[in-house]
């Protein structure tokens, strides 16, 4: 990581938002659907809105665990694309960004 990066602490945020995560996911994990509900479309419908929450969930705690794998590397911090450093305040807004402001504006 760039070393005039001021001392964030980027591991607990990660293990923070990984934490909620895994909550989350939790909580999603013990809906249940009663199959004689009389609005079966309605109760698929909502189970497709929780398969798609539950993927996105998964996906966002992949990237936890890949910036944790980055802080443990070495490499968290320098963008993925140009290698220049990621600006703190990217990294403390969403502490898992792999590209700097520039790279990740790019079409």
């Amino acid at each position: 990581m760039a070393s005039d990066a001021p001392a964030t602490d980027y591991l607990g945020l990660l293990e923070a938002e990984g934490a909620d995560l895994r909550h989350q996911l939790a909580e999603l994990g013990g809906l249940n659907y009663d199959s004689n509900f009389a609005d079966s479309s309605q109760v698929t419908a909502e189970r497709s809105e929780a398969e798609a929450l539950t993927l996105s969930l998964n996906e966002a705690l992949h990237d936890v665990d890949a910036a944790i794998a980055r802080l443990a590397d070495g490499s968290y911090g320098l963008c993925r694309q140009c290698g220049q450093p990621i600006a703190p305040a990217r990294l403390e807004a969403v502490p898992t960004a792999q590209l700097c402001m520039a790279c990740a504006s790019r079409p």
